[in-house]
This record gives C-alpha cells, structure tokens and sequence, in this order.
C-alpha cells in the first residue's frame, strides 16, 4: 500500500517528533506487557518476576529486531552509520526481535532457575498484536511495500495490511489453541511461529517488494515475486518449529511458585 503524501509524523512538539511508528511501538509493548503479566498470574508467577522479563525481553528485543535489520541492510548502514539508532524511522526485523526476546528470557530464566518454556507462551498475545501494530505504522513510513501489479484496480499489493491480517490469523488461532490444548508449556508459541513463518514467507513475502536472490522470478501481472532472503528461510524455519513444537509437547508445568 502507498499512500502518496502521507505523514510519518503524527506531532511535533518543538523540535521533538512523535511518529506513528513510535506510537506503534509503545502500545505493542503496553498491550503485551498486560498479557504477560495476566497470564504469568495465572501461571503463579510473582509480578515482580513478570516485570523483569519484561523488561529484559523488550531491550533484548529491540536490540536483536534492529541488528538483524542492520545485517541484512548493511550496504545502506555502512553508508549512513548514523542511521543506525534511528529505530523511531522503522527499521526493525521481527525475526531478530524474537531471537532478542527469547534469549532476554532466557537469561531471566536461568538466573531464577527457571526453565525457558515457562514464559513463552506469555508473550504469543504481544507478539501477535505487535505485530498488526508494526505494520500498521509501516504504511505511515511508505515501508513494506507490496509489488505492482498489472491484473490489480490497485496500483501495488498492500502488503502491509496482508501483514495486519497475518497478525490477526495468529491472534486468533493462539485464542482458539489456548483453549483447546492441554496446558504444557512452550506449545503455544512455538504454534506461533509455525503458523506465523508460513503465513509471511508464503503469502506477505511473495507479495513484498523485496530483493531476490538465487533463481529470481517476478511476475509483473500478478505482482509476485520469489525468492527472497525470507522464502529461503522459512522452510528451516517451519521444520524447527515443529520439532520444537514436538519437543514442547512432552514439557508438563511445573508445581506453583511464589
């Protein structure tokens, strides 16, 4: 989706700029931080506990979804170096967030003997609904545009809303598994990322505007293109998770905690 003339500023006060983005940004880690902690309590889980995964989860996070970013943009970066902090203009790679945020818990885990899987499954509710956030800002910043396509009354695939709906679908299905699963932990949110690998390396990614590498293909009535960075590493992608998934599947609670 492009939106000729669009703001990605939504105030300014004096020289301070509040983007769309950043508003994004901060009400996905308000609303899952709320899912956390709700469902952490339920787990028996202390709320001081809670906060501080939280808290270690979003830096990691926020530090691993802009490295990745970096990495795969590096030609660009080593350009404009002083780009690289500018996170507020976009710029962030959900799969590195998720490695961020997995090893941040990890971390907390291990330093309360924990185990991982424990707190997994709390962050599936953010994950989901940040994700549909994060894209809705993208189409503010005129980011994760989708092909042109010739057959279309639009001039481009809106894959920024394909990437909304995509959220929508995991959402949904996290809501649908939660009740319908036994309660063992690390199932649902290694779920997510099966559902979530598939639905963006086949559907948004094959739409998105992206570079291609090895054998490129684009069809410009359909607006389609393969492969890419990302449909090349889902298919590893899905196979772990599923295994992961089986390896959960085995994984009871553990007795309540203070």
């Amino acid at each position: 989706m492009y939106i000729e003339g669009i703001d990605p500023v939504l105030f300014s006060l004096g020289p301070l700029e509040v983007r769309w983005y950043g508003l994004m940004m901060a009400l996905s880690f308000l609303i899952g931080s709320y899912f956390f902690v709700r469902n952490g309590k339920e787990k028996r889980l202390s709320e001081n506990l809670l906060f501080n995964t939280i808290f270690a989860v979003i830096i990691a996070g926020i530090v691993g979804a802009r490295l990745l970013f970096v990495v795969t943009n590096l030609d660009f970066y080593l350009q404009n170096p002083l780009l690289i902090i500018r996170i507020d203009q976009g710029g962030l790679a959900f799969y590195g967030a998720i490695l961020g945020g997995v090893f941040g818990g990890w971390a907390i885990a291990r330093a309360n003997k924990l185990r991982l899987h424990d707190f997994l499954d709390l962050g599936v509710p953010g994950l989901s609904i940040g994700y549909m956030l994060v894209r809705f800002a993208n189409i503010f910043n005129q980011e994760i545009l989708g092909r042109p396509a010739d057959l279309f009354p639009f001039s481009r695939h809106p894959a920024q809303v394909y990437g909304i709906l995509i959220g929508l679908v995991c959402l949904l299905t996290h809501l649908y598994l939660s009740r319908r699963i036994p309660k063992r932990t690390g199932v649902l949110f290694w779920a997510f990322i099966f559902y979530y690998s598939l639905l963006r390396g086949f559907i948004e990614e094959t739409f998105r505007e992206n570079p291609l590498y090895l054998w490129g293909y684009i069809s410009e009535s359909w607006g389609v293109g393969f492969f890419t960075l990302t449909h090349l590493a889902t298919p590893p992608l899905v196979i772990f998770a599923l295994w992961m998934l089986f390896r959960a599947r085995k994984i009871t609670e553990l007795p309540e905690r203070n």
